[in-house]
């Protein structure tokens, strides 16, 4: 059994995977409205990815007993200047759920949920990775500036991510 105290905390971090999705939907929205029809795809890719990871969530809760409630997701940003500013938002919000993994693993810790603690490393090391990846793409867009040949090649490259596995168990999402 789960505590409510970390049950809550659980659904909380539910309702952030949710709207970590959300969010990257509108920004492959935008995207696509763009042209950056790669980057839109890569960022399709990362919203199917949030959800897995909301499902992992779930997975667990459901595993431990606990009740999964669901709440409203606030609407996401559906607007931005440019790419730029597109993967420093998403190099920001993974930050932001970086802090909130970190806060759940504490929690897991104060509230002695040892299962949870396991379950919890992995967000941690996804989250290192989400974060590089964000950060190395920006970086890219950056060095290459929004305009020219080099923008096309990061959209072309960004086309080829592979959708993320359906189990949301998988070691791989």
């Amino acid at each position: 059994m789960m505590t409510q105290k970390l049950q809550d905390a659980f659904i909380k971090q539910v309702n952030e995977e949710l709207f970590s999705a959300y969010l990257y939907m509108s920004m492959a929205s935008w995207l696509d409205s763009k042209s950056f029809k790669g980057t839109s795809h890569w960022m399709n890719m990362q919203a199917q990815e949030e959800m897995l990871h909301a499902m992992k969530l779930v997975g667990f809760m459901q595993e431990k007993g606990a009740k999964v409630l669901y709440s409203q997701i606030a609407a996401p940003q559906t607007d931005w200047e440019t790419l730029v500013d597109v993967f420093e938002d998403t190099c920001a919000h993974e930050a932001k759920i970086t802090g909130c993994i970190n806060d759940l693993v504490d929690l897991a810790i104060e509230e002695r949920d040892h299962a949870a603690c396991n379950l919890l490393q992995w967000f941690v090391n996804e989250q290192v990775e989400e974060e590089a990846t964000a950060q190395e793409i920006l970086e890219k867009i950056k060095l290459v500036g929004e305009k020219g040949a080099g923008i096309f090649m990061i959209d072309r490259e960004l086309a080829q991510r592979i959708a993320p596995s359906l189990d949301p168990n998988s070691s791989t999402n």
